[in-house]
């Protein structure tokens, strides 16, 4: 028959207890963090990804855009110089 070790068993408790409260800790040091970084980000007018990504999507459709508008304009004057020709 074996017998629990009192000692042993709060210990045991004593770690498992402070390992909880080391996890809550870290939890909130990273929220705490991440809530600087947004401040620090927000002083200096730093966009989001969400907003670069925007911005780029948007420039990317204008590049398509003028690329479709020079081809029709080269499709016109050259029809236009045929006519003339």
């Amino acid at each position: 028959m074996q017998t629990r070790n009192k000692f042993l068993d709060d210990m045991s408790q004593l770690m498992t207890n402070a390992m909880g409260v080391a996890q809550g800790a870290k939890t909130e040091a990273e929220t705490a963090f991440r809530s600087m970084v947004d401040r620090w980000m927000a002083d200096r007018d730093l966009v989001t990804r969400e907003e670069f990504d925007a911005a780029r999507a948007m420039a990317q459709k204008a590049r398509e855009e003028n690329a479709a508008l020079e081809a029709r304009i080269v499709a016109l004057e050259a029809a236009l110089s045929k006519k003339k020709g």
